[in-house]
């Protein structure tokens, strides 16, 4: 008998329970997958507090790495044995997962399986955003919110080899000097960052903003951007941005925005494994640091939803059966 996190209903962290259950039956095309460690994001408190509907009983949870086990009929490319992640599962909040082969992404010997576990969600993110949603080029100069959030730190990362200029924001000194190690050239507190960043750049702003923080940062961040830049709006963790006039991107300086989001970035099987590639190879190469700021073990998930949502963490968060 395995372990899995059940939660019978909506609630607090609380309503997360460490529970027998039995390994899944992989079907056709999947595989079933040893989890050796599972991803936490922020979706997963909501869709545990109800503001997001699932269907009840609920294991949360789409990343993890770990060891194929078992295959299901007409899978050719993976092998019991194999170690694979993914960011496209379900119920990863558990001992055993499925997962479609067609998501599954194979994991490089070089990278451990903590690491293979932490980058799918938040390193596929942070390689659309800069090659796709905005395609940064040597030179530019960008402004990152929560710089040292997940995709913060390897964003920064891949940016600075890019070439580029990186502007970061940030809440604490802690969170700074993160910041700082991951890169970035200059950081800033959220308060009056508009007005820093105009100063930063001799009064004509950056190419590109990469804001995951939504509501609250929203205005200044148009104000941040030179003529014909973009702002990439890729989350909403203060809250989702009230409706706009359009004509404020006209007045602002021919602006462009853009709402992306990850399940239109990995629309098959070869873009899916380009970007896996890039990012498992530079986490093996030693070109990107991937910081995991908290392990769990898997019975303790209620603590890291509540650790989570308390902005207790940096970095990657992970649960360990």
């Amino acid at each position: 008998m395995s372990h899995a996190i059940v939660a019978q209903q909506a609630g607090g962290p609380e309503v997360l329970e460490y529970v027998s259950a039995e390994p899944p039956v992989p079907g056709a095309g999947q595989l079933l997958i040893k989890v050796a460690a599972a991803g936490v994001n922020f979706i997963e408190t909501y869709q545990r507090s109800g503001v997001y509907k699932v269907e009840y009983p609920f294991t949360p949870g789409a990343e993890a790495a770990g060891t194929v086990e078992a295959v299901g009929e007409g899978v050719e490319d993976f092998a019991v044995g194999d170690r694979v992640a993914t960011a496209e599962g379900s119920r990863t909040y558990a001992e055993y997962a499925l997962v479609d082969a067609a998501k599954a992404l194979p994991v490089p010997d070089k990278v451990d399986d903590h690491t293979a576990a932490a980058l799918p969600l938040q390193g596929i993110t942070a390689h659309y955003l800069m090659n796709s949603s905005f395609r940064v080029e040597p030179g530019h100069t960008v402004l990152l919110h929560a710089g040292a959030g997940g995709v913060g730190l390897l964003l920064t990362q891949l940016l600075k080899v890019r070439g580029a200029r990186v502007i970061t924001t940030v809440s604490s000194d802690e969170k700074a000097n993160l910041s700082k190690l991951a890169g970035a050239d200059e950081v800033l507190r959220y308060d009056g960052f508009a007005d820093k960043v105009r100063e930063l750049t001799d009064g004509e702003g950056v190419n590109v903003v990469y804001d995951g923080v939504g509501k609250d940062t929203f205005d200044d961040s148009l104000k941040s951007l030179r003529i014909r830049g973009t702002l990439v709006l890729f989350g909403a963790a203060s809250g989702p941005v009230p409706p706009f006039d359009p004509q404020r991107l006209n007045s602002g300086g021919s602006l462009s925005i853009t709402r992306p989001t990850i399940s239109h970035f990995v629309q098959n099987t070869h873009e899916r494994r380009w970007r896996s590639t890039e990012i498992f190879e530079a986490a093996a190469n030693g070109t990107l640091s991937v910081r995991i700021g908290a392990s769990y073990p898997l019975a303790e998930a209620a603590q890291a939803h509540r650790d989570l949502e308390g902005r207790k963490t940096t970095g990657k968060v992970l649960l360990v059966p």
